[in-house]
C-alpha cells in the first residue's frame, strides 16, 4: 500500500511501503512472483484465484458498505448479476481518490485494486465528445442533449463533412480502421501508440499518447503529434475509444510502485539498470542527478517520505474534474476577439458559449472554469477601451456575445447545488469584473433604467429618484445579484421536487397566495428572476425540475392575468374617460437580458419534443451515434398541474402570447430597442413552425380575447401608455394565426394593435396624478425611438396583409381603409399600401376588384396630400402611380383628381404629368372613350392647364399651350397668361422655348414677340462665347431677318445693348449680310432683294458695336494673359480683322488699333513679335 509526502512534482504521487522490513514481507509467498505477475487483462471479470482471501473479502465488502452508505449501489443486471466485489469497486472508482482507499483500510488486496483501477477509467463516451468536437445541435444550447455531436450533422453533405473532420469523428475513424496498437494501462495511466495513416502529400506517422485518469475522468492528456487546440486530438479520442470498447484486450498493470514493492534489491537494480539502457540518451543524465541526490543525506529527496509515482492515482487534494486546456482556451478565445467578427469567429465563440453550456448540463465543473478564461480575455480585448474613448458603439454580433456570457454567469451562479465558498469566489471574480471602467453596460447605451433584478417593480414615491444616481448596470450586474439568490425556500424545493405538492384546502386568494383555487401551487417572484432559475436548471442538468418551476410560474402568469382583467373591469370607466393609462411596465419580458418568455417557451417545448430523450435523463450514448431525428412536436399526457387536456405544447404556446402581448414601455438606447424587435420576431418564428390544430387555436382565442379586454396590462387593451412597445409584429401572427378560424376576432386584433400612439402629436402624456407614474421615471423620448422605422415597416405590414385577406368584403375594406388613414403616419408606407392594395385588386387571374381599388385611390390621394408641401425624391413616381390607378378605375376618377388638383398636385405635376397623361392616346384607348366623354376629358384637362398656368406660368405656360392646342379660346387665353408673366415672371430661357414653340407650330410673329420679351432679360458679357442662351440669340436674329427688315430693325438694338460678347455679335452680323430681309417671309411675301447696306441703320449700329465689343475684348485679354494662349489671342485678332474690314474705313481702323495695342503693351515683346508677324 502506497504512503504519501509532499507531491513535487504535481500529479506524481508518493509511494511507499512502511511497517515492512528489508527481510521479510507480511503476507507475501515465500520466494516471491516474477515481473509478470502484476499482469490482468481487464475483461477477466473479478476472479482473484488463490489471492482471494479473507482480508480481499472484507476489502470489497467494506467498500461495498462505503458505496451503499453513499447510495451509489445500483441494481445489477437480473440476468447476469455482478460480483459484489465489482460493484463495490465501480462506485468506490467513481467516488473516491485512490489515496483516501489506500488510507481507509490497512492492507487492500491486489485483486480489488485491480478492479479499482479497471472502473476508474472514464465509461461513457459523452464526454470524450465533449472535449473533442463543438455541439452540432441547431437547437437551443440549453435544451440540446450533451450526445448530440454524436449524430450526423443535419445540413446534408457539407455539414457532414464538417462534422467528420472533427476530432472525435477522425478518432472514431481511426479507431475503426485498426490503428490504435501498444495499448497498456499501468494503474491510473493508459498509454498506446495510433497511426495516421499516409495521405497524398504526407507519410504515414505514429503517434504516442499518453492519458492518466481519476475517478472516470481524464485528467491529463499528451501526444507527439503537437496538437494545439482547445480540444483533445484524434489519437487522444482514439486511444480512449479503444479503452471504452475493448477493455478486454488493454493489458492492465496496477500502479509501478506496487509492482516494484514485489521486487528484491537485485530485480530493482536489474530493473533500473535495464531502463537507462533503453532509453541511456534521454534519462542518463536524471538517472545521475537522482542517484547523486539520493546518495546524499541532506539532499531535498532525503527529506520526503516515499517517492513520487505518476500511475498510483489522485491524493484526496486533487481537484477531479476533466483535462482542459486553459492555455490553449484563452488563445482561441483571444484569436477569434482579434479576428473582430470576420472569418466567423462569431460563430466560433457562440460555439464555445454551447460549449460551456453542454458541461453544465454534463454537471462538468469545467463549464465555469472555461467560461472564467473566455471572461477573462473578453474583458482584454483593446477594443473595449478604444469604443469608450471614441464614445462609439460595439458592433451588434459583438454585443450579443456579451449579452450570452452574461446569460451564461447567471447560469452559474444559479447552480442550486453549488457549494458557498465556490459562490463566494465567482462573485468576487464578477464584482472585479463589474468594477473596470470599460466593462460594457447591460443594455448597451445606459445602464441603469431597470430595477433590480431581485426586487419588485417601483411602486412608490421612491420610483422617481434620479436615475443618475444609480450606478450604471453593466453585464454582470444580474449575476452579481444573483449571488443573494439561494434554493432553501421551503415552498420553492416542494415545487421542483415532487409532482404532487397541492394544497386543496388552500383558501388564501391573495394576490400572492401560494396556491390557486384548483390547489395547484404558485411561485411568486420577480418574473425575469423566477425564470432565470428555470435556465439555471435546464442548463445544470434538471429538466424535470425546471419544468416543474416553468409550470408554477406560468399557472402564476395566468392566474396574474385574471386578476388583472378584473381590476381593470372594476376602474374601465374610469379610465377610459381619461383615455390614456399610466399603468404599463418598466421591463418588458420580451427583450429582457435574462430572456424569462424564451427560456419558460424553451422548457415547456423541450418536454414535449418527440426526440428529446435527455429530457428523461441521460440515454445510452452509443445508441445514438449516427443517428439524425427530425424535431417533431406533439401533446403529450397532461401533467399533474395543468387543465383537464392541456399540454405541455399548449403552455408554451400560451406563455408565448402572454409574453408578447405584455404592455411594456419602449427602452432607452438602440441596442435595447434593436433587441426588443428581435427577440419579438424569434419568438414568433419559433410559434411558426407549431402546426395550429383545434386545441391551440383555443388558446389563440383565449389569449385575443384576454389581450383586448384586459386593458392597461396588455399591449392590445383599450388604454395603453403613449410609449408602449406597439404590438404589430406580435397582431400579424395573430391576425394570419386566427383568420381561417375566427375571422372577426382576427381583425378585431389587427385593428385594434394598428395604432402608434408615439406619433400622436395629440395624444396626452399620461395621468400625472400618481407619484408612480411612468412618465416620472421615463420622461418624454421621442425622437429617441431608434427604431421607429422598423416599428413603421411592421405597422404598414399588418395593415398589407388586411388588406389582402379582405379582397371582397366591402365593409372590411372600407374599416381597414379608416384605421390606415388614422394611424399610419409615413406617406412611404401609405404609398406602399396604396401600390400593394393595387396589386391585389388586378391580378391577372381574376376580374379586378373595384372596392379594392378604390381603397387604393385613397390611399394614393392621402399620400398626394401629405406629401404636397415637403421633399420627397419619390414624388414624382407617386404621381404617375396616381394616374395609372386612376385610369384603371375609371373616366370619373381621372375628372375627379384633376378637378381637385391643387389639393393633390404642384402647378408642374398637374400639367406635365397628370393632364399630359390623361390626354394621352394611350389612355383614350385603355378607357374606351367616345367622343363625348373625350370632350369632357379635354375641356378639364384644358381647364386644369390655365389654372396652373395663372398660378406658375414659368413652369406651366408651354404644357398650357400645348393641351389648350385644340382649343382657339383656351389657346389664346394661354398665350396672354405668356404674355402678362413675360415682363415680370418669366426667364429668358423659358420665353425663348414658348417662342420656339410657337415658331414650330405656326405662329411666327407670336414667336417673334416672345424672343423680343426674351431679349430683354438677357445679359451675354465678352467671355462668354459658349453661353446656352447663344442658339437662342441666333435663331431669333435668324426669325426677326426672315421676317422682314423693319423686324430685324427693332430686334438688334436690342441685341446690341443684351449681348457685349464679339464673336456672337460678328455672327450675328455675317449672318444678316448673307441673305435679304423677309426673302422667306410671311404667306410668301417678298422684297425688293436688296441687301442690307453695312452703312445705314440697322447695321450700321451692329457694325459698330462688334468692332467695339473686339477691342473691349481685346483689352480685357491682354490684362490677364499668359504665353499659352498667344497663338489663340493672334487667331482672335484675325478674326477681328474680318470685321474691321466690313467697315468702308475698317483697313485705317484696324491699323489703329494694331498701332495702339503695340504702344500700350509694347512691354510683352513676344507678344507684339508675333502681331507684327501677322499684321505688320
Amino acid at each position: 500500500m502506497a504512503e504519501r509526502g509532499q507531491l513535487p512534482p504535481p500529479t506524481k504521487r508518493l509511494c511507499c511501503r512502511p511497517g515492512y522490513g528489508s527481510g521479510c514481507r507480511l503476507g507475501q509467498q515465500v520466494g516471491g512472483t516474477g515481473l509478470g505477475s502484476g499482469v490482468l487483462y481487464a475483461g477477466s471479470g473479478s476472479s482473484s484465484s488463490s489471492s482471494s482471501s479473507s482480508s480481499s473479502a472484507a476489502a470489497a465488502a467494506a467498500a461495498a458498505a462505503a458505496a451503499a452508505a453513499l447510495g451509489l449501489l445500483p441494481l445489477g443486471k437480473t440476468q447476469s448479476p455482478e460480483s459484489l466485489l465489482d460493484i463495490a469497486a465501480r462506485k468506490v472508482a467513481e467516488k473516491w481518490p485512490f489515496q483516501r482507499v489506500e488510507e481507509r483500510f490497512e492492507r487492500i488486496p491486489e485483486p480489488v485494486q485491480r478492479r479499482i483501477v479497471y472502473w476508474s477509467f472514464p465509461r461513457s463516451e459523452k464526454e470524450i465528445c465533449m472535449y473533442s468536437s463543438f455541439n452540432s445541435s441547431t437547437e437551443d444550447p440549453a435544451a440540446a442533449p450533451g450526445v448530440a455531436t454524436a449524430g450526423t450533422a443535419p445540413g446534408g453533405g457539407a455539414d457532414a463533412a464538417a462534422e467528420n473532420r472533427l476530432p472525435f469523428r477522425r478518432g472514431i475513424a481511426l479507431l475503426d480502421g485498426g490503428c490504435v496498437d501498444n495499448v497498456l494501462q499501468v494503474g491510473f495511466h493508459l498509454s498506446g501508440t495510433v497511426t495516421e495513416p499516409a495521405m497524398q502529400s504526407e507519410p504515414e506517422t505514429v503517434c504516442n499518447v499518453a492519458i492518466s485518469f481519476d475517478r472516470c475522468k481524464i485528467t491529463s492528456v499528451t501526444c507527439s503529434c503537437g496538437n494545439k487546440d482547445i480540444f483533445y486530438c484524434a489519437h487522444v479520442v482514439a486511444l480512449s475509444l479503444y479503452r471504452i470498447r475493448k477493455p478486454d484486450r488493454v493489458k492492465l498493470h496496477l500502479p509501478i510502485s506496487e509492482t516494484l514493492f514485489q521486487m528484491n534489491r537485485d530485480q530493482l537494480q536489474k530493473f533500473v539498470q535495464y531502463l537507462i539502457t533503453v532509453h541511456h540518451t534521454e534519462v542518463l543524465p536524471t538517472a545521475q542527478k537522482l542517484a547523486d541526490e539520493i546518495l546524499s543525506q541532506n539532499s531535498e529527496i532525503n527529506q520526503v517520505h516515499g517517492a513520487p509515482d505518476p500511475t498510483a492515482g489522485a491524493s484526496i487534494d486533487d481537484e477531479n474534474c476533466w483535462h482542459l486546456d486553459e492555455e490553449q482556451v484563452q488563445e482561441q478565445v483571444k484569436l477569434f476577439l482579434s479576428q473582430g467578427g470576420y472569418h466567423g469567429s462569431g460563430k466560433q465563440l457562440n460555439l464555445l458559449f454551447a460549449k460551456v453550456r453542454e458541461m453544465l448540463k454534463m454537471r462538468d465543473s469545467n463549464g465555469a472554469r472555461m467560461l472564467t478564461l473566455i471572461t477573462e480575455q473578453f474583458m482584454a480585448d483593446p477594443r473595449l477601451s478604444l469604443w469608450r474613448q471614441q464614445g462609439t458603439a460595439m458592433t451588434d454580433k459583438y454585443r450579443q456575445l456579451w449579452d450570452e456570457l452574461g446569460a451564461l454567469w447567471m447560469c452559474i451562479v444559479l447552480n442550486p447545488h453549488c457549494k458557498l465558498e465556490q459562490k463566494a469566489s465567482w462573485l468576487k471574480q464578477l464584482k472585479k469584473w463589474n468594477n473596470v471602467d470599460v466593462c460594457p453596460w447591460e443594455d448597451g447605451n445606459h445602464g441603469n433604467e431597470l430595477p433590480n433584478l431581485t426586487n419588485t417593480l417601483p411602486q412608490g414615491a421612491n420610483a422617481n429618484q434620479d436615475s443618475s444616481n444609480r450606478p450604471h448596470r453593466t453585464v454582470f450586474t444580474r449575476a452579481i445579484e444573483a449571488c443573494d439568490l439561494h434554493w432553501q425556500d421551503s415552498h420553492l424545493q416542494h415545487i421542483i421536487s415532487s409532482d404532487l405538492y397541492t394544497n386543496y384546502c388552500y383558501h388564501d386568494d391573495t394576490e400572492n397566495s401560494l396556491f390557486d383555487s384548483q390547489g395547484w401551487p404558485l411561485w411568486h417572484e420577480h418574473v425575469p428572476t423566477a425564470c432565470a432559475r428555470v435556465d439555471a436548471l435546464r442548463s445544470h442538468g434538471y429538466p424535470r425540475e425546471a419544468l416543474r418551476l416553468a409550470i408554477a410560474i406560468v399557472n402564476t402568469l395566468r392566474r396574474q392575468q385574471q386578476k388583472q382583467l378584473e381590476m381593470f373591469q372594476a376602474q374601465k370607466k374610469e379610465l377610459l374617460h381619461k383615455g390614456v393609462t399610466s399603468i404599463t411596465n418598466l421591463e418588458g419580458w420580451v427583450g429582457h437580458p435574462l430572456d424569462p418568455i424564451g427560456t419558460l417557451f424553451s422548457s415547456l417545448m423541450e418536454a414535449c419534443r418527440v426526440d428529446d430523450e435527455s429530457f428523461h435523463g441521460f440515454s445510452d450514448f452509443t445508441g445514438n451515434v449516427g443517428q439524425c431525428k427530425s424535431l417533431e412536436y406533439q401533446h403529450l399526457p397532461a401533467h399533474k398541474f395543468l387543465e383537464e387536456g392541456e399540454s405541455y405544447l399548449m403552455l408554451a404556446v400560451e406563455v408565448a402570447l402572454i409574453g408578447l402581448g405584455q404592455q411594456r414601455i419602449m427602452p432607452d438606447g438602440l441596442y435595447a430597442q434593436e433587441k426588443v424587435c428581435r427577440n419579438e420576431e424569434q419568438l414568433i418564428s419559433k410559434l411558426q413552425e407549431i402546426e395550429l390544430d383545434d386545441t391551440l387555436v383555443k388558446i389563440f382565442r383565449k389569449q385575443a380575447v384576454f389581450l383586448l379586454e384586459a386593458g392597461p396590462y396588455s399591449g392590445l387593451g383599450e388604454v395603453i401608455h403613449r410609449e408602449s412597445v406597439p404590438m404589430h409584429t406580435f397582431a400579424k401572427y395573430l391576425f394570419t394565426s386566427l383568420l381561417p378560424h375566427d375571422a372577426e376576432l382576427a381583425y378585431k386584433t389587427a385593428l385594434r394593435a394598428m395604432r402608434l400612439l408615439v406619433l400622436e402629436s395629440t395624444a396626452p402624456l399620461g395621468d400625472m396624478s400618481r407619484p408612480h407614474h411612468i412618465a416620472s421615471v421615463v420622461p418624454n423620448r421621442y425622437p429617441r425611438w431608434f427604431t421607429l422605422s422598423h416599428i413603421e415597416s411592421q405597422q404598414c405590414e399588418v395593415a398589407s396583409t388586411m388588406l389582402t385577406a379582405s379582397k371582397g368584403d366591402v365593409q372590411r375594406l372600407e374599416t381597414v381603409l379608416e384605421s390606415i388613414q388614422k394611424n399610419i403616419h409615413s406617406s412611404s408606407h401609405i404609398f406602399k399600401l396604396a401600390q400593394d392594395a393595387f396589386k391585389i385588386a388586378t391580378l391577372m387571374d381574376s376580374l379586378p376588384d373595384v372596392t379594392l381599388l378604390k381603397v387604393s385611390l385613397e390611399l394614393g390621394l392621402q399620400v398626394m396630400r401629405m406629401t404636397l408641401s415637403t421633399l420627397n425624391w419619390r414624388r414624382r413616381e407617386m404621381v404617375r402611380w396616381l394616374v395609372t390607378c386612376a385610369t384603371e378605375i375609371g373616366v370619373y376618377a381621372l375628372d375627379s383628381i384633376m378637378q381637385n388638383w391643387f389639393t393633390l398636385f404642384t402647378p408642374t405635376e398637374a400639367t406635365s404629368i397628370v393632364a399630359t397623361t390623361v390626354m394621352s392616346n394611350s389612355t383614350i384607348v385603355r378607357l374606351h372613350l367616345d367622343c363625348h366623354q373625350q370632350e369632357n376629358l379635354a375641356s378639364s384637362a384644358r381647364t386644369l392647364a390655365l389654372q396652373c398656368a395663372m398660378k406658375d406660368p414659368q413652369n406651366c405656360a408651354l404644357s398650357a399651350l400645348t393641351l389648350c392646342e385644340k382649343d382657339h379660346i383656351a389657346f389664346e387665353t394661354a398665350y396672354q397668361i405668356v404674355l402678362d408673366a413675360a415682363t415680370t415672371g418669366m426667364s429668358y430661357s423659358q420665353l425663348f422655348t414658348i417662342a420656339r414653340y410657337m415658331e414650330h407650330r405656326g405662329y411666327p410673329m407670336r414667336a417673334y414677340k416672345l424672343a423680343t420679351l426674351a431679349m430683354t432679360h438677357l445679359n451675354l458679357s465678352y467671355n462668354q462665347d459658349t453661353h446656352p442662351a447663344i442658339n437662342d440669340v441666333l435663331w431669333a436674329c435668324a426669325l426677326s431677318h426672315s421676317l422682314g427688315k423693319n423686324e430685324l430693325a427693332a430686334i438688334i438694338p436690342l441685341v446690341v445693348k443684351s449681348v457685349k460678347c464679339a464673336t456672337v455679335l460678328s455672327d450675328i452680323l455675317r449672318r444678316c449680310t448673307l441673305t435679304t430681309p423677309g426673302m422667306v417671309g410671311l404667306h410668301g411675301r417678298r422684297n425688293s432683294g436688296k441687301l442690307m447696306s453695312l452703312d445705314k441703320a440697322p447695321l450700321r449700329q451692329l457694325l459698330d458695336a462688334t468692332i467695339g465689343a473686339y477691342i473691349n475684348t481685346t483689352h480685357s485679354r491682354l490684362t490677364h494673359i499668359s504665353p499659352r494662349h498667344y497663338s489663340e489671342f493672334i487667331e482672335f485678332l484675325s478674326k477681328a480683322r474680318e470685321t474691321f474690314l466690313m467697315a468702308h474705313d475698317g483697313h485705317i481702323q484696324f491699323t489703329q488699333f494694331i498701332d495702339n495695342l503695340k504702344q500700350i503693351y509694347k512691354g510683352k515683346k513676344k507678344l507684339m513679335m508675333l502681331v507684327r508677324e501677322r499684321f505688320g
